[in-house]
């Protein structure tokens, strides 16, 4: 398997709107929790949050879209959502 040479920090433009997707359950306290994580970096306005149930309605997915000022900002977002002990997967 061949190593990417570009470094990821040049793959985007800042600033930036940036989407940022977790997959956990189906509370509110998962899309608080989303939320606050992302808080720690920047303010997430209502109208940035999207969620959309699973077909089962077990999970579901937050989404927020937030503008991004630089790449340490993404990077600490990915990083506080990690550690939602609920979290499932997110892309």
């Amino acid at each position: 398997m061949q190593k990417c040479e570009t470094p990821p920090e040049t793959l985007l433009e800042f600033p930036c709107s940036y989407s940022f997707k977790a997959l956990g359950p189906a509370t509110q306290s998962f899309v608080t929790a989303v939320r606050a994580a992302a808080e720690r970096s920047l303010q997430v306005p209502d109208a940035a949050i999207r969620i959309r149930p699973s077909s089962g309605g077990k999970y579901q997915c937050v989404s927020l879209t937030v503008g991004l000022e630089n790449f340490e900002q993404l990077k600490q977002i990915y990083a506080d959502i990690r550690l939602i002990p609920e979290l499932r997967f997110m892309l």
